[in-house]
């Protein structure tokens, strides 16, 4: 069970407002955060299935990749991953020197497809998956991400009996399941905010196919142009939440959510003794590769 810890921050103590991290990061090194939720029961399915092999989806710096990888590993599963980016295939070798992601999914056997980006779209086309299956066997499929109906019920153990006392739940969102199993999971008097770190208003329906709940809403100001898209704020923000609090946070969701957190806070919208919970969906393990292409653009690096 994850820890909860509070955030103390000269914003909130002005605001009387409270903050506590619930420290999901802490999980695994690599199975972190909302990863373990999204996979526990999906490779409970696997087997129950009879199933020795996973295959998913994600881009080449895609914690859900690496997060697969390991987890398979460790429950005598093999791995493939669809990679998006028919490039990164040409010297493999050379990919894995220069990605520490897909060099730990390939260190935990994992095998990779390389795919064009056109081709990687129609990933969920029958026509796509039937090719898939001929090609690889009797796999148990992991959409990108990780969600669905067996990953939501992973993320609705997230909240524990103690949490009943926050009066706001805050994620970060990339496909919606962390999300849904939080909104499952709340009680009625709370409300669940999610931080898009995506641009665009799909994941609305997406969401409410899982949910029953209305308690929720989406904070859409804070994706910083889209998926892992950034400007020189966050990364500061990033860099000094980490020297104030000791917490890192990963740019792609958890950083976002953390600034737009606090910049609700500075604009008044919790009232005085909110309290508020921030789910930490762990991501860390990407920044390495984040931070190579800070480097190439001689930029601020992310401190870890």
């Amino acid at each position: 069970m994850a820890e909860n810890q509070q955030i103390i921050l000269p914003i909130l103590e002005k605001k009387e407002v409270q903050l506590f991290i619930k420290r999901e990061d802490k999980i695994h090194p690599y199975v972190s955060g909302n990863k373990f939720r999204k996979l526990k029961y999906n490779l409970a399915e696997a087997k129950h299935q009879q199933k020795n092999t996973l295959l998913t989806f994600g881009g080449a710096f895609s914690n859900h990749i690496v997060a697969t990888a390991v987890a398979g590993n460790l429950n005598g599963f093999k791995t493939i991953g669809i990679i998006r980016g028919e490039e990164l295939g040409t010297n493999l070798q050379k990919t894995l020197s220069k990605n520490t992601t897909l060099q730990k999914a390939y260190e935990n056997g994992m095998t990779f497809e390389f795919i064009s980006r056109v081709e990687y779209r129609s990933k969920s086309k029958l026509e796509f998956m039937n090719r898939l299956k001929e090609r690889f066997g009797n796999f148990y499929l992991i959409p990108e991400g990780g969600t669905n109906e067996f990953a939501i019920r992973g993320c609705e153990e997230i909240l524990t009996k103690e949490d009943s006392k926050f009066d706001y739940i805050c994620s970060a969102i990339g496909t919606g399941g962390t999300i849904a199993g939080l909104i499952n999971a709340s009680k009625n008097n709370q409300k669940v905010l999610g931080f898009p770190a995506l641009k665009g208003n799909f994941l609305q329906n997406d969401i409410k196919q899982y949910v029953k709940n209305n308690n929720w809403s989406l904070q859409r100001d804070y994706h910083f142009g889209g998926y892992a898209k950034y400007n020189q704020d966050l990364i500061r923000f990033i860099n000094s939440f980490k020297t104030e609090t000791g917490i890192l946070l990963d740019p792609i969701y958890t950083g976002k959510m953390i600034f737009g957190i606090i910049d609700l806070v500075e604009k008044n919208h919790f009232k005085k003794g909110s309290k508020i919970l921030a789910i930490h969906t762990g991501g860390i393990q990407g920044i390495n590769g984040f931070n190579q292409k800070l480097k190439q653009k001689n930029q601020e690096i992310i401190i870890l």
